[in-house]
C-alpha cells in the first residue's frame, strides 16, 4: 500500500520541475561564496559543495534501478534528468577548479598529471561527458544496445568520484567512506543481473 501510494505520488511530480530543483544547490553555493560565507577558501570550499552535490547525485541515479527492483519504487523518469544534473555540477566543479583555482593555463596539464586525485577526478569527468551527449531520445533510438553499453559509464565514473572524494579529504573522514560504501553496494546489487547476462552471451 505504501509502495502505491509513493509510486503515485512520483507519477504525478512533473519531470521539468527538477530543471528547476535541481541547480538551486549550485545558486546558493555561488551566493554563499559570492557574499563571504563559505569561509576563509571560499573558493574551495565552492569546489568541495558542487562536487560533494554531484556525487550524491550519481549516487541517487545508481540507486533507481535497485529501488525499482527490490522495493518497487519506480523513479525511473527521473533518471535522465538526475544524471544530466549530476554532469552538469561535475562540469561546474571542475570549471570552478580550472577559471578560479588554477587560473594558469600552464598549470592544469601539469596537475591533472601530477596530482593522482585530480587525475582520478578528471578521468571521471571525461567518462561522463558521453553520458551527457547521449542523454536523449534520439541517441536511445539510434544507437541501439549500443547506448546501453556507453551508460554503464556511469558505475565506472561513480567509482571514480568516489576515489576521487576519498583521495581529497586530509586523514581519516567517515563521509568519504561511506559514499564509497554506497556506491560499492548499489553497484552489487546489479551483479546477478550482469551474471545472468554474461552466462546468457557465453552459452
Amino acid at each position: 500500500m505504501l509502495v502505491r501510494t509513493i509510486n503515485s505520488g512520483l507519477r504525478k511530480v512533473p519531470v521539468w520541475t527538477l530543471y528547476i530543483l535541481l541547480p538551486l544547490p549550485a545558486i546558493v553555493a555561488v551566493y554563499l561564496a559570492i557574499s563571504g560565507q563559505l569561509g576563509a577558501e571560499p573558493i574551495k570550499e565552492l569546489e568541495h559543495e558542487l562536487g560533494s552535490v554531484a556525487l550524491k547525485l550519481l549516487i541517487i541515479s545508481l540507486a533507481i534501478t535497485p529501488l525499482l527492483k527490490f522495493a518497487k519504487i519506480n523513479l525511473v523518469k527521473f533518471r535522465r534528468i538526475i544524471g544530466l544534473a549530476a554532469f552538469f555540477y561535475v562540469f561546474v566543479h571542475l570549471l570552478v577548479w580550472l577559471v578560479l583555482d588554477v587560473q594558469v593555463i600552464s598549470h592544469i596539464w601539469a596537475d591533472i598529471v601530477k596530482r593522482p586525485y585530480v587525475t582520478v577526478g578528471f578521468a571521471g569527468f571525461l567518462l561522463m561527458v558521453p553520458l551527457a551527449v547521449t542523454s536523449n531520445n534520439w541517441s536511445v533510438r539510434n544507437l541501439g544496445p549500443t547506448w546501453r553499453t556507453i551508460h554503464r559509464l556511469t558505475y565506472a565514473a561513480a567509482i571514480l568520484g568516489g576515489i576521487h572524494y576519498i583521495m581529497l579529504v586530509r586523514g581519516f573522514q567517515l563521509e568519504p567512506l561511506i559514499h564509497m560504501a554506497v556506491i560499492l553496494a548499489f553497484l552489487a546489487a546489479r551483479f546477478p543481473q550482469w551474471w545472468k547476462e554474461w552466462v546468457r552471451r557465453s552459452s
